[in-house]
């Protein structure tokens, strides 16, 4: 089942196409004046138009819905948008308007997205609007590369299952292990540092990775194994005793027990 599933994804990835952007005017973000009221004519190409921090509606083709911080928008040629925003608590966005030649290949929610991971998408913002600002050709295709790569993460979340953000806290949990494996840490210990109990964080722990948190430690381990076996010179000792192992022959009856081989047979 694992080797059908490692041909699906290869010949998905075969498949895919990058975002094929061409940026029409100057990746800009404003805050919006006090008495801003947005009613443009129908748009000539597109537009991505992200709200980092504000309140607000969007009117789009005779629907409103509000917007605040993470709603981004991929306005389309021809919508017709009526925009307000709360003056006390006035919009600040992100917007550039592009060519998308391949845009059929791409299939993305018409209405307002709430991105989920917006520490990232806004740093591609700024990054964007930034290296557009610098004025030379590389500059310039750079910020279109970064206009893709926006229009790929919003296209990853939306084909995520998870609707909800991982809490910050399981999140920086997952990090630490992913980072450095060979960490003697505890679940107990990453718990209290988390600020919640045991069985708290193991139960949320589960529920954002699919896997328990000894679970989780054991799978990163033994892929951290796997790539030390193939790329460096380290001997199994010294790859088990790195990882956290005091039993070399513990790692290597796990090993087996995860990959289905020796790790011998990876460093051959």
């Amino acid at each position: 089942m694992d080797r059908l599933r490692k041909v699906l994804y290869l010949w998905r990835m075969a498949q895919m196409v990058l975002p094929e952007v061409c940026i029409n005017t100057p990746p800009l973000i404003y805050r919006c004046e006090t008495g801003w009221r947005w009613c443009p004519a129908a748009l000539p190409d597109f537009d991505l138009w992200y709200v980092l921090d504000g309140v607000g509606t969007v009117e789009l083709n005779g629907v409103t819905q509000a917007v605040a911080a993470q709603t981004c928008f991929i306005f389309s040629p021809g919508s017709q948008i009526v925009a307000h925003h709360d003056p006390q608590h006035r919009l600040r966005v992100f917007a550039v308007h592009f060519d998308w030649k391949n845009h059929r290949r791409f299939r993305l929610p018409a209405d307002g997205i709430r991105v989920r991971d917006a520490v990232f998408f806004s740093a591609l913002a700024r990054r964007c609007a930034a290296s557009y600002r610098q004025g030379t050709a590389v500059a310039h295709r750079q910020s279109a590369a970064l206009v893709a790569q926006m229009l790929l993460h919003l296209w990853a979340e939306a084909e995520q299952l998870v609707t909800s953000v991982m809490d910050s806290r399981i999140s920086a949990a997952v990090e630490l292990i992913r980072e450095e494996p060979g960490r003697r840490c505890t679940v107990a210990g990453m718990a209290q540092k988390a600020g919640l109990s045991r069985s708290q964080f193991t139960r949320q722990f589960t529920t954002a990775t699919g896997l328990s948190p000894e679970q989780f430690f054991i799978q990163a381990r033994i892929e951290r194994a796997t790539q030390l076996l193939h790329e460096t010179s380290m001997t199994i000792s010294q790859i088990a005793d790195a990882l956290g192992y005091r039993d070399v022959f513990y790692f290597s009856r796990q090993f087996r027990q995860i990959t289905g081989k020796p790790a011998s047979a990876c460093r051959r």
